[in-house]
């Protein structure tokens, strides 16, 4: 609970940003697990819904995807239990029904929403 850190991308959007206890649970500036899957789940599905609507002929002016990713207690510790994706979409003149289907293809589709699915493997090393 005392502990800190900083998180570092490669691409350098995160540049030593605040990772702690405090930031995940206190509301302290900096960002968290949650908050990173989020925006990785927002951003790729996004992606994938724009490809998709363009290969069946819909031409959308704006994509805005916002994801809610729920972190409960449970009596082991806390597990993230879900992702949910809000999307909206402004496509003039788009048919309902393709629509739906390409939203629910990319969300099927979408490597985050499958990295959300995917078995985790784990090779862990001690070194004195």
């Amino acid at each position: 609970m005392q502990g800190a850190g900083t998180l570092t991308t490669d691409s350098g959007v995160l540049k030593n940003s605040p990772y702690s206890f405090r930031t995940r649970f206190e509301n302290e500036p900096g960002t968290n697990p949650e908050e990173l899957v989020a925006a990785a789940h927002a951003g790729c599905f996004s992606m994938a819904l724009s490809l998709i609507l363009e290969q069946a002929g819909i031409k959308p002016e704006r994509i805005e995807t916002s994801a809610t990713v729920t972190l409960a207690k449970e009596a082991e510790g806390f597990t993230v239990t879900g992702s949910h994706l809000d999307v909206k979409v402004r496509a003039p003149g788009a048919d309902l029904a393709a629509f739906q289907n390409a939203a629910e293809t990319a969300e099927k589709n979408c490597p985050i929403s499958k990295l959300l699915r995917a078995s985790i493997t784990m090779n862990a090393t001690l070194e004195n």
